[in-house]
């Protein structure tokens, strides 16, 4: 019998070539196929709206071809990043009450005490990260434990935290978004938690890339600049079509700071190449 998906590709079909498809289809079907052009047209009514001077557009302008899932904020609520707790419950009341510990034979460390680097030595066994890992960005002491535990599964964390995060703030893919300030400052916060680490995080990247060809480059330029200069290193390729080709149209077509700006974020990428590869190198000779 027909399926779903198989008739919501016939539909297709018979939208762009009706002689093609003589069958009936039923009238209401899921939708399957997302209007890639979504985006650009939410963006050219915006601009045509602001220009007129009326009403403020209240439709978002996503990423990719998915529908938007905006995340609705309290009013008067902020872009904050979580500060640092422990993820587990607390130990000794789960003695009084007789219950059975059975994640570890070790007591964990409270992270609201770790405060000093010694301390970090001394419990480096004995700690737990976070249970909302956006609150590494902010702590020194967990960043430096990061960078020794090298576990896969915070690192994922992280990013799917960031991703979303960078997805449902982004001030250019959500029209006329008035927390622009605090986007400043969330990625001002991922910057330096890059430069401590000595590494960039993907999920910037991947945010670069998507976003890069909606950008004006004007809102949050210095930002979005210095999370350039944290790419990680690939192929020439993917740079040229997701990094370069979107600088282009905004390079020929802007000042001469904007230029200026530019080169000196690919100049900095070029470094942080250099200097990851040299330490790399360093590595294998050791070993």
């Amino acid at each position: 019998g027909m399926q779903s998906h198989l008739q919501a590709l016939l539909s297709l079909y018979k939208l762009y070539c009706p002689e093609q498809v003589t069958i009936t289809l039923p009238g209401k079907m899921k939708t399957y196929f997302k209007n890639s052009e979504g985006p650009w047209k939410a963006a050219i009514t915006a601009v045509r709206q602001r220009n007129q001077g009326t009403s403020p557009l209240s439709q978002a302008v996503f990423l990719g071809t998915s529908q938007p899932q905006s995340r609705k904020r309290k009013w008067n609520a902020q872009l904050v990043v979580p500060a640092s707790s422990i993820s587990t419950n607390n130990l000794q009341e789960d003695r009084q009450k007789n219950h059975v510990y059975l994640y570890s034979t070790k007591e964990s460390f409270p992270l609201e005490q770790l405060q000093t680097f010694p301390q970090l030595l001394e419990n480096i066994h004995r700690l737990e990260f976070p249970s909302q890992m956006g609150s590494v960005l902010t702590n020194p002491l967990l960043l430096h434990y990061m960078n020794c535990v090298k576990d896969e599964s915070i690192y994922l964390r992280l990013y799917f935290w960031m991703g979303q995060m960078l997805q449902e703030e982004c001030t250019w893919c959500v029209v006329d978004n008035p927390c622009e300030e605090e986007f400043k400052s969330f990625l001002e916060t991922i910057y330096k938690s890059e430069c401590f680490l000595q590494e960039g995080f993907s999920a910037c990247e991947e945010f670069l890339y998507k976003t890069l060809p909606l950008w004006d480059g004007t809102c949050c330029r210095s930002g979005v600049f210095r999370l350039m200069s944290w790419i990680p290193l690939s192929s020439f390729s993917d740079f040229k079509s997701y990094l370069y080709d979107p600088l282009a149209q905004l390079f020929f077509t802007s000042s001469i700071y904007f230029k200026c700006s530019v080169l000196e974020s690919l100049k900095e990428l070029l470094q942080n190449w250099l200097n990851y590869n040299v330490i790399q190198m360093d590595l294998e000779l050791s070993s």
